[in-house]
């Protein structure tokens, strides 16, 4: 199954396979970095990995104007049905818990982090994704820190990790090259980083020290880049 992976900055990225278009956490309209507009994005399936805004992003928009089935964690799932979004579009889950849909299978993972709706209400617990589209295995693994039991998600085999490097919300490039060892996937790639002077960060620095320390193939973008996986 040929797989298209578009970065539109943050952790923000469209999947292109089997004919379905899968946005993850899309924060588009705010963002000072992404080449695009929620207006002008497809999507069947939005995959958000907690409230925050910065990943909740265009999440309501989207899914009403292209009625795509949102897959999230409960509590954030209960949200959105309370802002519009169809309550038959909606498919809350909880770490560990796995289901799947017409592309593949989504596995929601453990993260650590913290979530909380942009008004100010509980956000449940935030997670990472583990897609699995054929043979295919990609681990998004958005907002958290670094943790053991990635060894755990990576021991089947991952044909791309994506990981946060930006530090101070989230891992930051230290751990990141810990969360590499841990997953070791065929190919990484950063994300999270440089959207603000606060988690900016030296890609082109990071990338040799992944292909110094580990034996992954790092994967730099930039966004509106696109990578086949």
């Amino acid at each position: 199954m040929a797989t298209q992976l578009t970065w539109f900055g943050h952790n923000a990225w469209s999947i292109e396979t089997g004919g379905a278009t899968i946005l993850v956490d899309p924060f588009l309209d705010d963002s000072p970095t992404s080449p695009v507009k929620a207006a002008n994005v497809k999507a069947d399936f939005i995959l958000l990995s907690h409230g925050h805004g910065d990943h909740l992003g265009d999440t309501v928009a989207i899914a009403k104007r292209t009625g795509a089935t949102v897959l999230t964690n409960f509590e954030v799932g209960q949200w959105l049905g309370k802002k519009g979004v169809s309550g038959g579009k909606i498919i809350g889950m909880n770490p560990g818990g796995g289901i799947d849909q017409p592309f593949g299978r989504v596995k929601f993972t453990v993260a650590h982090h913290s979530s909380s709706m942009p008004d100010g209400s509980y956000g449940g617990v935030p997670g990472g994704f583990l897609i699995t589209l054929g043979d295919t295995r990609i681990y998004f693994a958005c907002d958290t820190a670094l943790f053991l039991d990635m060894k755990l998600i990576g021991a089947g085999g991952l044909d791309l990790a994506v990981l946060p490097i930006g530090d101070l919300y989230t891992m930051g490039p230290d751990d990141s090259i810990d969360a590499v060892k841990l997953l070791n996937p065929k190919r990484v790639a950063p994300c999270h980083y440089n959207t603000w002077p606060l988690i900016a960060q030296d890609a082109a620095a990071w990338a040799e020290r992944v292909r110094s320390h580990t034996a992954a193939e790092p994967v730099v973008l930039q966004p509106g880049d696109k990578i086949n996986v």
